[in-house]
């Protein structure tokens, strides 16, 4: 059994990763003023920030077209048996919901379609695993009843300076915004239900890390050793002395420092942080 294992652009798995663990990606799309940018390939994330701080339109995201997916699953069906695709919570995109129909519509190969019900490196954990087990023989069957469990011991949280940026992209209500910004805290956000919802508000950013650690050290009691990673928009030194922070704090888990490229980094903005946590 040859299990081939696809994700999207917005698991933000480098290069080398996707290589090492045979990982095929799909990329989504940003429009700014214009021109769309295929994430990952034709646009780096910094490119990204330093082109859109000054641009007069707000950029927009644009999912992968069915044809793309149906191409690369035909393609692979001539070396794999089945293919597992993993991709961004479908409540914030359509991404998911496009490999679910072009695996549909390929014959030849069988491909099982994984909501990952976030984005971003823990979207990243979840393909890896699953890349291990397909390297090892398993089915796809057996990938994915190992990431439904998984997806029980999953958490993220995100800080952002903005919120205005997720209400223009249409992945948080006006009134959630509006709210925000009237108290001009520092709004924590999670998913839930597959979609971008408020946390809680906080009034300074060294709180907001501090409530999101809280949320880690919950995680740890509850599940034990986990693989956590810091994502940042843009702040990358920031990022990386809180992660080192919490690497000294919490030895039993495994961090790994990673980025919001164009897609998500256009509805969070440039300053935002995130912490989020699969069990190893």
């Amino acid at each position: 059994m040859k299990t081939a294992v696809v994700t999207d652009s917005t698991a933000y798995l480098t290069k080398e990763e996707r290589q090492q663990y045979n990982v095929h990606m799909i990329p989504l799309g940003v429009n700014i003023e214009g021109t769309v940018y295929d994430e990952e390939i034709s646009i780096t994330a910094s490119e990204f920030y330093d082109r859109v701080r000054g641009a007069k339109e707000f950029p927009k995201t644009t999912q992968p077209p069915i044809g793309k997916f149906v191409e690369i699953f035909e393609t692979l069906a001539k070396d794999y048996d089945e293919v597992v695709t993993l991709h961004l919570s479908s409540g914030i995109s359509g991404t998911y919901q496009g490999a679910v129909q072009a695996g549909d519509m390929v014959e030849n190969i069988n491909v099982h379609a994984f909501d990952t019900e976030i984005a971003c490196y823990v979207q990243g954990f979840y393909v890896k695993e699953a890349a291990k087990l397909a390297a090892q023989g398993a089915s796809g069957q057996k990938i994915m009843a190992h990431l439904e469990e998984l997806k029980k011991t999953m958490g993220a949280y995100f800080i952002v300076d903005d919120l205005g940026h997720l209400q223009r992209g249409g992945r948080l209500s006006a009134a959630a915004a509006l709210i925000g910004g009237l108290l001009q805290v520092k709004p924590i956000l999670h998913f839930q239900d597959k979609v971008i919802v408020p946390f809680e508000k906080i009034r300074t950013r060294k709180k907001a890390l501090r409530k999101v650690e809280d949320q880690l050290i919950l995680a740890i009691e509850k599940h034990g050793a986990l693989q956590a990673t810091v994502i940042h928009g843009n702040c990358e030194a920031e990022a990386r002395e809180w992660m080192e922070t919490l690497a000294k704090s919490y030895p039993s888990v495994d961090f790994t420092l990673s980025y919001f490229g164009p897609v998500i980094g256009t509805h969070l903005g440039e300053g935002a942080l995130a912490l989020g946590w699969l069990k190893k």
